[in-house]
């Protein structure tokens, strides 16, 4: 796609989606695999089906609903993501990247991002919260690539602090307060579809990774280069040990994330006031 036509598809589905939204949004979030339960947290004031927004992408996999949802939630104007794109589901990077560019478009400053990742770290356990502290971009795509769209951002967008210092640091202080335990840890987004194996736990572990997943680092990427400050949470839906590989299929994965749910909501309805 050239330059000109993704400025006109991004102004399209902008207007089409500050439309619909009664308010300005500076604060949205990305809600992982399993981890719908905002529409239950927050006061619903509206929502907005991907397939109704011109060019915008659409969910392909079935526990991701594909919505836009927006109302009040911990006192805040509250826009959501229900339901997240993957390069294993044949997007490119820019596609994956569109949505990202239309929050920064519609005036949103602070993106949180929540994924279900396959916890690397031995001490993990799942059902653990870990604080996204950096990532490893692993996949060999980037969102950049291509003609740089100057009003969105520079060429070569420093990536020394992907995720807010700022953020993280407010999260450690409201879990501390609620005693909740929340881990900490670097993210590596992979590829996909296939889950990793044994061997390649240990090179990623190796690597200094912490978690693995599928999504994520493409949309930090958009972020970053957008302005957005970014606070990453990840659900340790399972742990992948090596010397005692078990497979994991996809319903226990969302089962786990599903069940810590309620407990990243109960820790983002404290943060997100001092957001």
């Amino acid at each position: 796609m050239d330059a000109n036509t993704f400025r006109t598809h991004l102004e399209e589905a902008h207007r089409a989606v500050s439309h619909a939204l009664p308010f300005r949004p500076s604060l949205a979030i990305v809600l992982g695999t399993g981890l719908g339960g905002v529409a239950e947290a927050m006061e619903m004031a509206g929502e907005l089906p991907y397939h109704a927004i011109p060019h915008h992408p659409v969910s392909t996999v079935a526990s991701h609903e594909g919505r836009y949802l927006w109302g009040r939630w911990a006192g805040r104007d509250i826009l959501a993501l229900q339901g997240r794109f993957h390069l294993y589901e044949g997007y490119s990077p820019l596609e994956i990247s569109f949505p990202v560019r239309l929050l920064a478009r519609l005036g949103v400053q602070t993106l949180v991002i929540s994924n279900a990742a396959g916890g690397l770290n031995p001490l993990f356990e799942p059902g653990d919260l870990m604080l996204i502290t950096d990532h490893i971009n692993f996949t060999g795509r980037n969102p950049l690539v291509g003609p740089n769209f100057d009003e969105i951002g520079p060429r070569f967008p420093d990536m020394t602090e992907p995720y807010s210092r700022r953020l993280q640091a407010l999260a450690r202080r409201e879990a501390l307060a609620q005693g909740v335990l929340l881990r900490e840890g670097v993210y590596v987004g992979v590829l996909g579809p296939s889950m990793e194996t044994a061997a390649e736990t240990r090179m990623l572990r190796a690597l200094g990774a912490d978690a693995v997943g599928m999504s994520t680092v493409m949309e930090v990427i958009a972020a970053v280069h957008a302005g957005l400050d970014v606070l990453g949470i990840s659900v340790i839906s399972n742990v992948n040990r090596p010397d005692c590989y078990e497979p994991v299929p996809l319903e226990k994965v969302i089962a786990t994330a599903s069940a810590a749910g309620p407990k990243l909501m109960r820790l983002l309805e404290r943060i997100l006031p001092g957001l």
